[in-house]
């Protein structure tokens, strides 16, 4: 068994029976629905089902993130039992959580100097986020120390690509990602944009597609332009999709056919209430190894 604890944040968008099955320690963000707080808990105080309903029913939303003190709590009583840490948090281009941690870190290495406590920036978000932590625990689980897997993930966390489309700009627009102009008419156009995140961890709209057949198509085209070996790629792959399955479930069955030599089949989980509430039902999220991400 490893000296160390593999952590990360709930916005990973991972199950939680996957991460107790892959023992992987997690830190829950906050999130409020009219105004009622509650924990982004893998689903448990509010299903992603019932979340996408009340906002579509109009329900307001807000997300905060792990505070310093929070890590330092959480973080506290696994290195009094003598574990050294790995977090890895999401990407600080979308979120402050990276800086939260770093001052966590700072503070509690003056309380614990024999002690490693490696932080580690995804720049990544949802499931892609949650693809890299994955990748991570298969390192440890080969036997890899916490300094390999540190380094490793440093080294290889950019060639996680992450490419996503919505059919509903509501919550774009909302969020100030889509100008309140450009998302009327991308609506009435039936304009579904694609977007990734880039190098430095933020989102970017890259293509603006009309049509959701269009879009499908487009993000497939897309690993098989970026994924490592192309459809020889033999990695894992995972999707998120809030509230519309079928649609991500339509990609998936695309991506099976067109790259056989899949490490499993596709794996398809829910947008979690943190990224939920930004994007709103009606989005879809790829998530592979690829190239290096430079723009």
């Amino acid at each position: 068994m490893s000296d160390f604890v593999l952590s990360c944040c709930s916005p990973a968008d991972l199950s939680k029976d996957y991460f107790a099955r892959r023992n992987i320690h997690v830190i829950f963000f906050h999130f409020e629905v009219d105004g009622e707080s509650m924990l982004d808990d893998c689903g448990e105080s509010l299903p992603p089902e019932e979340l996408f309903r009340r906002m579509d029913a109009g329900a307001m939303t807000h997300t905060s993130q792990v505070s310093v003190g929070e890590y330092e709590e959480a973080w506290r009583k696994l290195l009094e039992e003598g574990k050294d840490i790995l977090h890895i948090t999401l990407s600080s281009g979308i979120s402050g959580s990276y800086q939260s941690a770093m001052i966590a870190k700072g503070d509690l290495e003056k309380e614990f100097p024999d002690r490693k406590l490696y932080v580690v920036d995804s720049l990544g978000a949802s499931s892609g986020y949650g693809l890299l932590v994955d990748a991570l625990a298969d390192l440890r689980d080969a036997g890899k120390s916490i300094d390999e897997i540190y380094e490793w993930a440093e080294k290889n966390k950019k060639t996680v690509h992450h490419w996503f489309f919505s059919t509903d700009l509501t919550y774009f627009i909302r969020g100030g990602r889509v100008s309140k102009g450009a998302g009327l008419v991308g609506q009435m156009l039936n304009i579904c944009p694609l977007l990734n995140v880039d190098y430095l961890g933020r989102l970017t709209t890259r293509e603006k597609v009309r049509g959701k057949k269009k879009v499908i198509l487009r993000t497939l085209e897309k690993m098989k332009q970026c994924a490592n070996g192309g459809t020889e790629y033999n990695g894992k792959c995972y999707i998120s999709q809030s509230a519309c399955y079928d649609d991500a479930r339509q990609l998936a069955d695309m991506i099976e056919k067109e790259f056989p030599k899949l490490n499993g089949k596709v794996e398809i989980y829910p947008i979690a209430a943190t990224i939920g509430c930004h994007t709103g039902p009606g989005t879809v999220a790829l998530f592979f190894f690829g190239s290096e991400r430079v723009d």
